[in-house]
Formats: structure tokens, sequence, C-alpha cells
């Protein structure tokens, strides 16, 4: 961890990283629409979650749900990066030793591993159960630790808030 100790300490003494943690006004504003980007992020994600799951949009295919709502969530998800990594900058430091987000990142990975299964496995096959409102096993499995994984980064995230100062 030498190394990304190192790279902590560099960010924050970056000129972003100065002027977020010196400003009165940068954090809360970035964190402000990072929070908004994630609630974007996460809402379409659970759309498309639910679908899966049988719970709603149970008229819509889920190829063309997916269609229709990943664009938005692919968009949000860079904002939410470009406005997490700002907000890290900040802190960086602070943060890489902060137990609730470690788990915060751990989630995300676990999230986006969830996905790429899904994908890449799962979603090839949505043709034969596209229409379907019980969709395959595995198609439930990847909504369930969807929303699992996105519920936990949202309570890891805002718990960061409380202990980072």
């Amino acid at each position: 961890m030498p190394f990304l100790q190192s790279f902590c300490q560099w960010l924050e003494n970056t000129a972003v990283g100065q002027f977020i943690s010196g400003s009165t006004w940068a954090f809360p504003t970035i964190e402000t629409v990072h929070v908004l980007v994630l609630v974007i992020v996460v809402g379409s994600i659970a759309i498309v979650d639910l679908r899966l799951l049988g719970v709603a949009s149970n008229n819509r295919p889920v190829s063309q749900l997916s269609n229709d709502v990943l664009p938005i969530t692919w968009t949000a998800f860079v904002l939410a990066l470009i406005t997490g990594g700002l907000l890290f900058s900040s802190k960086a430091t602070h943060y890489l030793g902060n137990w609730p987000f470690r788990f915060k990142m751990a989630l995300l990975a676990l999230a986006g591993l969830n996905m790429l299964l899904f994908h890449f496995l799962t979603y090839r096959g949505v043709s034969g159960w596209d229409d379907q409102r019980v969709t395959p096993r595995a198609a439930r499995l990847a909504g369930f630790l969807s929303l699992a994984f996105w519920t936990g980064v949202i309570v890891f995230g805002r718990w960061i808030g409380f202990t980072v100062r």
C-alpha cells in the first residue's frame, strides 16, 4: 500500500485537491452533483433490476427497457465517477484509511462484476425470455444482487460523510 498512500498524498497536493479542500463552496457543490447523478445511476439501474425481478415494467421487453435506460445510466455514472474522483482528491489519504469508503469501493466492484457476468452470460440469451414476466433465475439473481450492491453503495457512501472530517 505504500504506492497507494504516496499516490493519495500526491493527489491531495494537486491544485485541484487543494482547491476543493480549501474552498468553502467547492466540496458541497461537487458533492451535491455527485449525489444527484448517483440518484440517476441507482434509479435507472433499479428500473432494469425490478423488471428482471418481475416486479415492475412487465409489459416491456427487457431488451427494450435496457436499451432505453442504459444510456442515461452510463452518462450519469461517468459524471458520478468524475465528481467522486474530485471529492476523493480533497482528502484522499483520509478516504484511503476510511472503512466505509473501502466498503463502498468493494460494493462498487461487486456491482460491476455482477453487471459484467449478467451481460456476458445471462443477457446473451435474452431473445428467449425477453417478453416473459418471469425471467430466468440467473437474471432474477443478477437483479437482486444489483439492488443489494447499489443499496450498500448508498449506505456506505452516506456513512463516509459521518466519518471523514
